[in-house]
């Protein structure tokens, strides 16, 4: 069968042209795209070598962090997240999300678009008590920061360098910052010695700058380690009326001679670079009279205090205390009753078994107090009126212990009757004035120099008082007795006749007008000093310093005002407040007593006990611990007078108010007694 062709299709002879034109103009252009794109990479790219292959794109910095496994990438600081990697159809965007925004192990320093100075809003302490976090502040993470707040913490807290390596501390800073690399206990033993050596450098500016005048109290301890140690605190008020409390050295020595003793603390104070010294206080101890008169001699050359270490030995009132009453605890009659209190206090609390029983009595005579008993230290006074206050409290539950236990009841020695109980109660209430007193005078953190005088007055009364009632109780008039005459070997016996006390008035104001010569003598000698070296700088006289001049004029007539003492004397004195601050009152009024300012200064920053001192020496028990007593001396001294430094406020602690907080939560966390018998039951079947 034949086949048939189609017919040819007739073509527009316009319309092929058009087509023809539009090829050509597509073909154009594709050849022009291609000559720039080759131009470009021309200029960019460097010819290529023969034989050498084209370069690829940089591999992604994600690939440091991920791991391929198979098709899939695992994410080294997680472990257990993994995403789709194959080369060809995944990108790694993902990667890059997941290790900033989902990976909480991963530190952010490694991202390349991180910006390190970054902050973030974060609750802050910003009064550096630690106490709780009070202000949002914007903060950002930076490693030598954490380190020295590391190094803070180890100092303040008393903890020992080993801390850092602990499993527990590792693993809560690897859950709470992760980017911290923790340092071992050599390296974080160097930031504590920096630390300290960085705020020793701001300490002595204070002393260089400034020419600050300071009072000084010193003590000598033996360690665990059988070396014994000096201890030398600073105490002055700073130009805003501040008082601050100064741990200078806590070194060791060869001995506790008086010589060596002076020869230390000089050696201390030029190295602190301390040129004014008004006071040292000290105890009684005699060879701390041989060190006084050893550094009064050397003073003389380099003491630039306008007194001149005139007043320079103070001798701490609380250890003159402490000698008078123990003369009041050698009483016969008092000894046997306090000993027989001790021991039914030990007896007590010997044994949990004999405390539990103890605790039953005292819910039998329904004694509603929540505190125990304390037991003392026989050689400390104030230890054994702690402990007669508190055993005062249980006397009902003392006599029904007797009662209940026949193992009280046989005590060696007897318990206590109510003879016993009779005398305590004398003993606590004769006690409670000189405790008070001591913890008064004890203070470093406020002002002691200004309410001794008070308290001597309560003393003397009170002895006068106790020694006029032998009658009704004889036993307190023989220990006011016998505590007088130790009080009074320290020329503490007058409280005051007439005659005498003008006698006191009189020499009070010699001395007062005595030292405000000096003061202003020394003050307008220094003035005088600057004055000139301002003229030698200056060729021309300035108003200010005609209006200086003026004034100093006016304040040399003797008509134009009174002295400043004499000023002082006649001004209205100050009703008696609870609220009253005495510093705060010389701040303002520093301005009208610009002398007398500065003798405050000085008078009310000298301390009247060295308990501030002896306070070091609880430090330096916990510091240099059975479990740490390999310590060298010059870390132990960084590591207390840092802590000294470092602490914005002493930190005391209430045990008995612990104890009931734990109490407490002992009894929120108790099981409920219906589940128990449900659980029980349940068992039993």
């Amino acid at each position: 069968m034949p086949t048939t062709e189609p017919p040819p299709q007739t073509i527009d002879q316009g319309n092929k042209d058009q087509c023809d034109n539009v090829q050509n103009n597509k073909k154009r252009k594709v050849r022009e795209a291609s000559t720039k794109t080759k131009g470009v990479s021309n200029a960019v790219e460097p010819e290529q070598e023969p034989g050498k292959k084209k370069p690829c794109r940089p591999k992604s910095w994600v690939w440091d962090h991920f791991t391929k496994v198979g098709g899939k990438a695992v994410c080294n600081w997680c472990k257990n997240t993994s995403y789709k990697a194959d080369s060809h159809r995944n990108g790694t965007s993902n990667l890059a999300t997941h290790l900033r925004t989902q990976c909480k192990k991963f530190p952010k320093h490694h991202d390349p678009n991180h910006d390190p100075n970054q902050t973030v809003l974060s609750l802050q302490d910003t009064n550096g008590t630690g106490s709780s976090a009070n202000a949002l502040v914007a903060v950002h993470f930076d490693s030598d920061l954490c380190r020295q707040a590391l190094a803070r913490m180890l100092i303040v807290d008393e903890l020992p360098f080993s801390f850092v390596e602990n499993e527990g501390f590792r693993y809560f800073m690897s859950v709470t910052q992760p980017r911290l690399v923790i340092p071992g206990r050599m390296a974080i033993a160097r930031d504590c010695l920096n630390l300290y050596t960085s705020e020793k450098h701001k300490l002595r500016n204070v002393f260089t700058k400034t020419n600050q005048s300071v009072s000084l109290t010193t003590d000598a301890w033996t360690s665990v380690q059988n070396i014994n140690y000096m201890v030398l605190t600073a105490h002055f008020i700073d130009e805003n009326w501040k008082m601050h409390k100064r741990i200078l050295n806590f070194c060791p020595i060869t001995s506790h001679k008086g010589e060596v003793i002076g020869r230390k603390i000089e050696k201390c104070l030029e190295g602190w670079m301390i040129g004014k010294v008004f006071t040292i206080t000290v105890d009684n101890a005699s060879s701390n009279d041989l060190a006084i008169c050893y550094l009064k001699n050397r003073m003389e050359d380099w003491n630039s205090h306008p007194l001149k270490g005139e007043h320079l030995h103070v001798r701490c009132c609380a250890h003159i205390l402490n000698l008078a009453v123990g003369d009041g605890l050698k009483l016969k009659d008092m000894h046997s009753s306090i000993s027989k209190i001790r021991s039914a206090v030990r007896f007590v609390r010997a044994s949990a078994n004999r405390l539990d029983r103890f605790k039953v009595c005292i819910k039998e005579t329904r004694i509603q107090d929540k505190s125990t008993v304390q037991y003392d230290c026989p050689t400390r006074w104030n230890s054994t009126y702690i402990m007669l206050e508190s055993a005062l409290k249980f006397q009902k539950a003392f006599k029904r212990l007797s009662e209940n236990c026949v193992e009280y009841a046989i005590l060696e020695g007897g318990f206590p009757n109510n003879d016993d109980w009779e005398n305590a109660k004398c003993f606590v209430k004769f006690l409670k004035l000189f405790f008070e007193i001591t913890k008064n005078v004890s203070g470093s953190t406020y002002v002691t120099s200004s309410t001794y005088f008070m308290e001597h007055c309560k003393i003397l009364q009170a002895f006068n008082t106790w020694m006029g009632s032998h009658k009704d109780d004889p036993i307190l008039a023989k220990m006011a007795t016998n505590m007088k005459g130790k009080y009074e070997n320290w020329g503490l016996n007058k409280y005051y006749d007439k005659e005498i006390a003008d006698s006191l008035n009189k020499k009070i104001k010699e001395t007062l007008s005595r030292i405000f010569e000096r003061y202003r003598s020394f003050s307008n000698k220094g003035e005088a000093e600057s004055v000139a070296q301002e003229v030698e700088g200056s060729q021309f006289v300035t108003s200010s310093e005609v209006y200086d001049q003026f004034e100093k004029d006016m304040d040399q007539d003797p008509n134009s005002s009174k002295n400043e003492v004499d000023l002082y004397l006649t001004e209205p004195r100050e009703k008696k407040n609870p609220d009253f601050d005495l510093l705060n009152w010389w701040k303002v009024n520093s301005t009208k007593y610009p002398t007398l300012g500065l003798i405050a200064r000085d008078i009310l920053a000298m301390p009247i006990s060295t308990v501030a001192s002896e306070s070091a020496f609880s430090t330096g028990g916990r510091v240099l611990s059975c479990y740490r007593s390999s310590l060298t001396p010059h870390t132990v001294e960084a590591l207390i007078c840092a802590q000294n430094w470092l602490r914005s406020s002493p930190l005391s602690v209430d045990i008995e108010e612990h104890l009931e907080d734990l109490e407490k939560l002992e009894e929120e966390m108790a099981p409920i007694p219906q589940l128990n018998e449900g659980l029980s039951d349940f068992e039993s079947d």
